[in-house]
């Protein structure tokens, strides 16, 4: 899965939210210099944030599509998995990862990390998590399990996300702590609300895991259950969204 989000790359980047600036500038602050190491990059979107703050990014991407789109934005990019990455002796002083630590071995991904840091840098992964309300969450797990039904595992209960992402946060600190190399990891939380017309949401929907890998015709039954939803409470809405973080300096 993590390798079908370049399916539609312009999408993913017009329609995925941008990350919020009290977390962007905590990072930058807590970096000891501009060199940041953006893993599972994608189109770009974190990096973007970074280089209007003034770093410098260097970006690795397995999808070579979503990495072809964030060069012309005029991100630098190298494709590869973070595991397989070769950093040829360079080193940085901060590595993030958005939205995409999930796709790297816990263990693996840590130890990289430290190999990549130079002394009191920094290693910030974070991602946001999204709460519909509870009229859209059930039409989508409804239709998505009725199209999708060997991939129903990839629903969660409505109103659950917020914990089930903590408790993935609390075993990515666990697997940077485990690594050796870093300081007490600290877990950081930002609520924020986005609103969203049919349209856009119905735009942001195929974005998301699972959904880039529907054939058309599944796609196309996803949205028109989700799209009767929204037009059932008004045609649109808005959603409070929360950004987890972990980050950890490197001892």
């Amino acid at each position: 899965m993590a390798e079908s989000f370049g399916v539609d790359a312009e999408r993913y980047d017009r329609a995925r939210p941008r990350y919020p600036d009290d977390l962007m500038d905590q990072i930058v602050s807590a970096s000891p210099g501009p060199d940041v190491l953006d893993v599972g990059c994608g189109t770009g979107i974190a990096a973007r944030q970074f280089q209007a703050a003034g770093c410098t990014v260097l970006g690795v991407e397995p999808d070579a599509r979503m990495a072809d789109f964030a060069r012309r934005t005029g991100v630098q990019m190298e494709v590869a998995t973070f595991e397989a990455w070769d950093p040829a002796g360079r080193t940085f002083d901060a590595v993030v990862a958005g939205t995409a630590w999930h796709w790297v071995d816990p263990a693996v991904g840590a130890a990289k990390a430290a190999q990549v840091l130079r002394p009191g840098g920094l290693l910030a992964v974070f991602s946001h998590v999204f709460e519909p309300p509870r009229a859209v969450a059930e039409a989508f797990a409804e239709v998505y399990r009725r199209v999708a039904p060997e991939a129903r595992s990839l629903v969660q209960p409505p109103g659950r996300a917020v914990d089930l992402y903590q408790a993935g946060f609390a075993k990515f600190a666990d697997g940077i702590r485990e690594a050796g190399s870093f300081g007490d990891p600290e877990q950081r939380r930002y609520d924020w609300e986005q609103s969203y017309t049919r349209e856009a949401y119905l735009e942001f929907l195929p974005t998301t895991g699972g959904l880039t890998r529907l054939s058309p015709g599944q796609l196309d039954e996803v949205l028109g259950g989700v799209g009767a939803a929204i037009d059932a409470i008004g045609g649109g809405f808005t959603t409070p969204i929360t950004t987890l973080a972990v980050t950890a300096v490197r001892t």
